[in-house]
């Protein structure tokens, strides 16, 4: 019977409130679509990171024939098969405990598997290249991608080493931008957050202030504080997990049409976000609209119902 009576109230209080109702509820989607898209934006962050540190190589740059600016390199010739052993040896030796396999790539393999595919003919710079003007290369795998610097450190002044490169340094710049992105997202989030329990608040205080005369009666009668105060809150948490289910229903429709439609078929090499991200964010969404409605109902109706 206590619980019909609370629900009916709390029906009767959504119903009379619709237009502040809804701007709860738009401010509340407003919100956690933006938490949401911070979520998702740095899942997706972790995916390509996972994916690509996973596949990328520390490339050592062996001396080729010719002029070089490394003093590595002063002899100008480039290394024979017994010096490229030689180097091979020293990183088994030396960092058997941070690389996990050496490939060595010819000036022929380069041209042909790599160079002649980034620009096709050989042209680069107006000028036509051939095999004879690459450099031969060892490729490292490491067991941990973090560990580059001790690599570098140890190979930059070897002799027949004329660079050491870690191919990670070319998606830093994509990491940083998509990292940016989820920092402003964030920001504005928190934001939203903010005039959310703010307008919650004073929503539940403005139903509370149109019942004040049956509040008193109730009060009068016996009626246990929370059986008063539980109608309002209800009002807010039904009003916050509406506007959150909007929220979550975007998350999915976009990432349903944008990405896993339209954006994954077009770039196949890499991993991306897909449904099963967002249904794993969406219980975290759900209970945070729950938890920021009680919260900003209870603090709003206790100071004007001066329980």
């Amino acid at each position: 019977m206590r619980s019909r009576f609370i629900l009916s109230q709390t029906w009767t209080n959504f119903k009379r409130n619709g237009a502040m109702i809804i701007s709860v509820m738009l401010v509340t989607f407003i919100s956690f679509l933006f938490i949401g898209s911070a979520a998702l934006m740095q899942t997706q962050v972790q995916k390509a990171k996972g994916d690509w540190y996973d596949q990328v190589e520390v490339v050592v740059w062996l001396c080729p024939d010719g002029k070089s600016t490394s003093a590595n390199c002063a002899s100008g010739t480039a290394l024979t098969d017994g010096e490229v052993s030689d180097i091979e040896a020293k990183i088994q030796t030396e960092l058997s405990g941070v690389v996990s396999s050496i490939r060595y790539v010819s000036k022929e393999d380069f041209f042909k598997n790599t160079f002649v595919k980034q620009y096709p003919g050989g042209v680069y710079e107006g000028r036509t290249l051939t095999a004879a003007d690459m450099q031969a290369s060892l490729r490292l795998k490491l067991k941990d991608a973090n560990k580059y610097q001790l690599v570098s450190e140890m190979l930059s002044g070897t002799k027949g080493v004329e660079q050491v490169e870690d191919q990670r340094e070319i998606f830093e710049p994509v990491f940083a931008v998509l990292n940016r992105g989820t920092v402003v997202a964030s920001v504005l989030a928190g934001v939203m957050i903010i005039v959310a329990v703010l307008l919650t608040g004073t929503t539940i205080r403005m139903s509370a202030a149109s019942r004040r005369k049956e509040t008193e009666i109730m009060r009068y009668v016996g009626a246990y504080n929370w059986a008063i105060r539980m109608p309002f809150i209800l009002e807010g948490v039904l009003a916050s997990v509406l506007g959150s289910l909007l929220a979550i229903g975007s998350l999915m429709a976009v990432v349903k049409i944008f990405v896993t439609d339209w954006l994954a078929q077009q770039i196949t090499w890499m991993t991306f976000i897909n449904m099963t991200s967002v249904l794993w964010i969406a219980p975290w969404i759900l209970l945070g609209s729950v938890l920021l409605s009680v919260i900003a109902s209870s603090i709003s109706l206790r100071k004007y119902l001066h329980a």
